[in-house]
């Protein structure tokens, strides 16, 4: 269920709870398709109107939370960069970017942003991956994880911190195990459990 709100299937969360009768998280519920609405503005490139909608479901986050603020604006730079739009991508950067340039971790990723402007070809240069359906997911989720901590909600699944805590446990039980010979179960055994 938790992953299923996470990720704003609305249908599927509204259909698992008529299968098994379990009660409707309404406080999830309600910001639901507005978080899917952001993630998916996000994710297709079109940062400013993810921005403009956070800015009316989480007030205030983007200025508390500048490495994703920060994340946003370069998504919409990179998109007026791939519509060859050059002369309006600087414009931007002047007015939306340079601000950032003032903090020393945000330098090197200007640059490789500015790089950009350089290849006639943006796909096909060293930073080709700042085009990346990965980089837009990746930028994506942390701010539809930021939105659902603003709302004092888990910012990952039960499913996901399970996983998180597998892999430490498997972690540790390889150390071990390189140290004392085989642990007294296998981690099979203990998933099965």
């Amino acid at each position: 269920m938790s992953y299923l709100v996470h990720n704003c299937f609305k249908e599927t969360v509204e259909s698992f709870i008529a299968c098994t009768g379990m009660k409707q998280p309404s406080d999830y519920l309600e910001d639901m398709e507005k978080r899917k609405r952001i993630y998916q503005f996000a994710l297709e490139g079109n940062a400013l109107k993810a921005i403009e909608l956070t800015e009316q479901l989480a007030t205030n986050l983007l200025e508390k939370n500048k490495d994703l603020h920060f994340d946003l604006l370069s998504l919409h730079f990179v998109e007026l960069v791939c519509s060859r739009k050059c002369t309006e991508a600087l414009e931007f950067a002047q007015m939306k970017l340079t601000p950032f340039g003032k903090e020393q971790k945000y330098v090197e990723k200007l640059e490789d942003f500015m790089a950009l402007l350089a290849y006639e070809e943006p796909e096909k240069s060293p930073m080709f991956h700042l085009l990346s359906l990965e980089y837009r997911q990746h930028v994506a989720e942390s701010l539809n994880r930021a939105i659902l901590a603003h709302g004092n909600h888990p910012t990952y699944t039960a499913m996901e911190r399970l996983i998180q805590q597998t892999t430490v446990v498997r972690q540790c039980l390889n150390q071990e195990h390189a140290k004392d010979g085989p642990p007294p179960f296998s981690l099979k055994d203990f998933l099965k459990s």
